[in-house]
């Protein structure tokens, strides 16, 4: 649909990042308008993981975890709706972080679902996340959402021990819907952090075993609405036809990718007349149940702690046949973002065959800091494996 689109004028972020002197090295692959939790989607290039190019880097910001994982640049950036920056990172054995929602201005991003989306980076490390957070943060009045909250040095807590930090634990992150591998890793991780003096908290999130559905009626109907703007008429893929339904239909049917159909059939499906209170009002009341359970844990506890996705990377076109199943795994991440917290996924082991295992450290909002702080904390002990190519 954008293949053939020069953008007026540069997004807020790369405006920030040209303020401090950046190099631009390129741009990457990624799922098409970012729908899509494999990087197969692209109407470009199906990135490979750098670990085994059998396997999918994780999506939707694959590439820019492939390239950092590769060391083709030491830091990219990603959006990340429903775990799209976590998950690749998890996947490609690098650090990825999904700031507040709000902390980075989304002005210049293609927009899928607005209520969810976050740019944020991938990098080797958690110090590299936050001297990226320090460039690209700021309010920004082109933006409606943009957060008026202060914004702190967020290097500034590396190097501190987490003796005393409370870690959340929720049983339901840790079911036998996580492949053994991934719980071991995490479990072992866990450990090592209560060894530097952290202290280890069990908790329950109920509202977790409707957090896909959720996400997914709530993301759809908003990319329904905000893809509804790619006509063939303003800008973008042009098609062909005699009258103006004409042109819409084949603008759409050839500029649109079949997921991204399937996105917004589902969307409108869910905002139609009859289906509106059934599906789409009741996953927002899912929504503020779910920020409730949050507020719950963090009471008791400073930081939450998950496997970021419930396997490792898997070999391409595994999932190309079940897009549910493909849904379905984004179980670990979802709930960060809609209930708008930071979180932040790093390298703690890995399979018998050498795939990288990711975890995540989740935040109360606008508390970049802390997750910074714990992910730099275990990155100080922990030897990465570099992948084979």
């Amino acid at each position: 649909m954008l293949e053939d689109f020069i953008p007026p004028y540069d997004a807020t972020v790369i405006e920030r990042l040209n303020a401090e002197g950046y190099v631009l090295l390129g741009k990457t692959s990624m799922d098409e308008f970012a729908m899509g939790g494999s990087n197969q989607t692209s109407a470009f290039a199906k990135t490979k993981n750098p670990y085994d190019t059998e396997c999918v880097t994780g999506g939707s910001s694959g590439g820019s975890a492939a390239a950092v994982a590769a060391s083709l640049a030491p830091c990219a950036l990603g959006s990340d709706t429903g775990g799209s920056i976590r998950q690749p990172a998890a996947f490609c054995g690098v650090t990825g972080i999904k700031p507040t929602y709000g902390r980075v201005s989304r002005y210049g991003l293609v927009a899928f679902a607005s209520s969810l989306d976050q740019i944020g980076p991938i990098c080797n490390d958690a110090k590299d996340c936050a001297l990226l957070l320090n460039a690209i943060c700021s309010y920004d009045p082109h933006d409606a959402t943009s957060s008026r909250e202060s914004i702190p040095d967020f290097t500034a807590r590396l190097g501190q021990p987490v003796k005393g930090m409370r870690i959340a634990m929720p049983q339901e992150f840790f079911s036998d819907d996580i492949d053994d591998e991934v719980k071991t890793a995490v479990l072992s991780a866990a450990k090592e952090l209560e060894k530097q003096g952290a202290v280890l908290v069990d908790c329950s999130m109920r509202s977790l075993k409707y957090a896909v559905p959720s996400y997914y009626l709530i993301a759809c109907a908003e990319a329904a609405s905000n893809l509804s703007r790619f006509d063939g008429i303003k800008y973008g893929y042009r098609g062909e036809g005699k009258t103006y339904e004409e042109l819409i239909c084949d603008s759409r049917s050839k500029g649109f990718g079949e997921e991204v159909k399937r996105r917004i059939l589902l969307g409108n499906y869910a905002l139609s007349s009859g289906y509106y209170d059934a599906y789409y009002k009741k996953a927002l009341a899912l929504k503020q149940e779910i920020i409730k359970e949050y507020c719950e844990i963090f009471d008791k506890a400073d930081v939450i702690l998950t496997p970021t996705a419930p396997t490792v990377a898997y070999r391409i076109g595994a999932q190309d046949n079940d897009p549910v199943k493909m849904y379905l795994a984004d179980i670990c991440t979802v709930t960060v973002n809609i209930a708008g917290l930071p979180a932040i996924s790093t390298t703690c082991g890995y399979t018998a065959k050498g795939m990288p295992v990711g975890m995540s450290f989740v935040g109360k909002r606008f508390d970049e800091q802390t997750i910074l702080q714990c992910a730099d904390a275990f990155e100080r002990g922990f030897a990465p494996v570099l992948p084979r190519i």
